[in-house]
C-alpha cells in the first residue's frame, strides 16, 4: 500500500475516490441537519414555556437512517447509492416512482471528488493532507446548507474553528498558535463590526451571526494575514456569482443572497491554492 502511495496518478484516484464517498456523506449533512436543528429548536422551545410535548416526529438522523427517496419514501439499496454511478444509471430519477432526482447530489459528490484531489496533490496523505479535507469538508457542508437555507449552524462553524486552534499547535500550515487566535479574533469582529455599522445606518441586516464565526473559523486556519485576501476575495466572487445569479432568477436587488459560500470559497483557496498561486507569481516576476 505504501508503494502504491508513492505513485501520485495512484495516490489521486484513491483522493477522488474518497471525495466522492465524503460528498455522499456530506449530502446527507446538507438535507438532515437544517431539519434535525429545528426540530430541536422546537422542541427546546416547548420546554422553555412548558408546553405539552408536540406530535411531530423526529426527523432521519444523519448517520443511523438510510437514504431514501423524499418523495415517495422508498429506501435506497446499496447500488441506488453508488456516487455519481447511481445518478447517471438511474437517469436522474427514483426507481420507484420516477420524481426527478435533485442535481445537488451529484453536484456535490463530484465537487467534494475534486476539492479533496487538490488538498492531497498539495499536502499528501499526512497530517496536513488530512486536516485540509477535514477543512474541505466542513466548508463544503456549510455552503450546501447555507445556500438551502441561509442558516451556518454553530454544529459546523464551531468545529471548524476549534479544529483550526488546535492544529494551530501542530503548525501544518505555517500558521502558529499566536497567529491563528489573532486571526479567529479579528475574523469575527471585522464581520461584526461591519453588521452593526450597516444595521446603525440601514436599519437592516446584512448578514447574519453565522458570517463572523466562519471568517473567525477561517482566520484560525489561514492566520491574520489572509483574512484582508479572503474578504476580498469572497466579496468580489460574491458580487460576480450573486448579480448574475440574480439575472438568471428574475430576482431583484433586494433578494437576499448567502454569503458563506462566499467565504468558503475564498477560505478554500487561500489555504489550498495560495501557496502554489504566491509561489507562480514570485517566478513570473523574477523575485524567486
Amino acid at each position: 500500500m505504501n508503494e502504491l502511495l508513492q505513485i501520485p496518478a495512484a495516490l489521486i484516484a484513491l483522493a477522488l475516490l474518497f471525495g466522492l464517498l465524503l460528498g455522499s456523506f456530506l449530502n446527507v449533512v446538507i438535507l438532515r441537519l437544517p431539519p434535525r436543528l429545528e426540530w430541536g429548536w422546537r422542541r427546546d422551545c416547548r420546554e422553555l414555556l412548558e408546553l405539552p410535548e408536540g406530535a411531530d416526529a423526529a426527523p432521519p438522523g444523519i448517520v443511523v437512517q438510510r437514504s431514501h427517496c423524499p418523495s415517495c419514501g422508498h429506501t435506497l439499496s446499496a447500488w441506488e447509492n453508488i456516487p455519481l454511478l447511481s445518478y447517471a444509471v438511474l437517469r436522474g430519477r427514483c426507481r420507484s416512482c420516477g420524481t426527478g432526482i435533485s442535481w445537488q447530489y451529484p453536484a456535490v459528490e463530484a465537487i467534494t471528488a475534486l476539492l479533496v484531489a487538490a488538498c492531497v496533490w498539495q499536502y499528501g496523505v499526512g497530517m496536513p493532507g488530512l486536516l485540509a479535507v477535514a477543512f474541505t469538508g466542513l466548508l463544503v457542508a456549510m455552503s450546501g446548507i447555507d445556500l438551502r437555507t441561509t442558516l451556518l449552524p454553530d454544529q459546523l462553524t464551531y468545529p471548524l474553528l476549534w479544529l483550526g486552534l488546535l492544529a494551530s499547535i501542530y503548525n501544518p500550515f505555517g500558521v502558529g498558535p499566536v497567529d491563528a487566535i489573532a486571526g479567529a479574533a479579528a475574523g469575527y469582529l471585522s464581520l461584526w463590526s461591519v453588521y452593526w455599522a450597516f444595521k446603525l445606518l440601514t436599519g437592516k441586516e446584512g448578514m447574519g451571526y453565522g458570517d463572523f464565526k466562519l471568517l473567525a473559523a477561517l482566520g484560525a486556519w489561514c492566520g491574520i494575514k489572509a483574512l484582508l485576501p479572503i474578504i476580498l476575495m469572497s466579496s468580489i466572487s460574491g458580487a460576480i456569482i450573486g448579480s448574475v445569479w440574480l439575472v438568471v432568477r428574475g430576482r431583484d436587488r433586494a433578494t437576499p443572497i448567502p454569503f458563506g459560500p462566499f467565504l468558503a470559497i475564498a477560505g478554500w483557496v487561500q489555504l489550498v491554492l495560495a501557496p502554489d498561486l504566491i509561489g507562480a507569481y514570485m517566478r513570473w516576476a523574477g523575485l524567486h
